[in-house]
């Protein structure tokens, strides 16, 4: 690449350093575990939630040995709230390996971070960056944004091949000098603009320093990409919770298959129809909660608490009571801790 292209990486950088966010306590280390645990916490989720829950992580689990060596539930417990739950058995499981496969130490290379469990290229990519300062990119979603604006790249990003190019040129637009300053500075830089200033929607393209080089702005068509042409389909389920709570206030919690919704947490027994709990209508003290619509990304879930008392006719399958204080230790989707809080 030629021209004004070469300026992207200098421009990020040197705007960075002035004007970019330094006050975020995962920029403060190079301490891999601690980078790789906020950019596990951060994906798909806002920085604001993230700064909440990151230091309560570090405080309990202050090193990937702590971490490997927790039970899984303690980990779901203080992951609750955070969603996407597969980031944390990825996370417990990713804590394993590297205890038991690297001697606790973190791989210096996106190749091999790439190898581990919930790591994916992007991922290892700003690890990589930001503790080891090697010349590797990342392409999560704000960074996508970012260069395919200022590339005017409108390859449909459906197609895997189209991927791979970007892929490719975000490679070539990487720093070539100083790169123990320079990688972690353009890969901090690119989040921000992304985070801050390439907006999907009315991006601030006048206070933006690749203003100059960015084709889209050019154009004067930056809300154009990038392009994608497959949309994931929403779709729509719902549950009726069995609250069966007996004489002590418990409630019966069963633990979640390890696959689909809420995997591996706590929750009620679930059915899928009123008609499934016609049982349970004549019994004494029945309630019909309010239902309540909890968004996945994918999916709406409408759920139905059904409020039974009683500890008879224990449900025929694995679980247990747990009252109010065991509540706060069980890795609980964020809607059943809210709904068990309200009882």
């Amino acid at each position: 690449m030629t021209g004004p292209v070469m300026d992207i990486a200098t421009r990020v950088v040197r705007w960075q350093a002035a004007h970019g966010r330094h006050h975020l306590p995962w920029q403060q280390t190079r301490d891999p575990y601690r980078v790789w645990l906020s950019e596990i916490m951060l994906q798909q989720t806002q920085v604001s939630t993230v700064l909440d829950y990151y230091p309560r992580f570090l405080q309990r689990f202050p090193d990937v040995a702590a971490l490997a060596a927790a039970p899984l539930d303690d980990v779901l417990a203080l992951w609750s709230g955070l969603g996407y739950y597969s980031r944390a058995r990825n996370l417990h499981r990713c804590a394993q390996q590297v205890v038991a496969v690297h001697g606790g130490v973190f791989p210096a290379t996106a190749e091999a971070l790439a190898t581990l469990p919930g790591i994916g290229r992007s991922t290892a990519g700003a690890i990589a960056a930001f503790c080891f300062s090697q010349r590797v990119p990342i392409l999560d979603a704000n960074v996508r944004r970012v260069l395919t604006r200022v590339l005017a790249f409108g390859e449909d990003l459906a197609a895997a091949r189209n991927e791979r190019l970007l892929w490719a040129h975000a490679q070539d637009l990487l720093p070539v000098d100083d790169l123990d300053d320079a990688m972690p500075r353009y890969t901090q830089g690119l989040m921000d603009l992304g985070a801050g200033w390439c907006l999907p929607r009315k991006p601030r393209c006048g206070l933006c320093p690749l203003d100059e080089v960015c084709a889209a702005r050019r154009a004067g068509d930056p809300e154009k990409y990038p392009v994608r042409t497959r949309k994931l389909r929403r779709s729509a389920q719902s549950w009726w919770l069995l609250l069966r709570r007996n004489a002590a206030g418990a409630i019966w919690l069963e633990r979640r298959p390890m696959t689909g919704i809420w995997a591996g947490l706590y929750c009620p027994p679930v059915f899928d129809s009123a008609a499934a709990l016609a049982w349970a209508e004549g019994r004494p003290g029945v309630r019909h909660l309010p239902a309540f619509l909890h968004v996945l990304t994918h999916m709406d879930l409408h759920l139905h608490p059904v409020l039974v008392p009683g500890d008879a006719d224990t449900p025929p399958a694995q679980g247990g009571w747990y009252g109010p204080a065991d509540w706060p230790a069980l890795g609980l989707p964020a809607p059943v801790r809210k709904l068990l809080k309200g009882l």
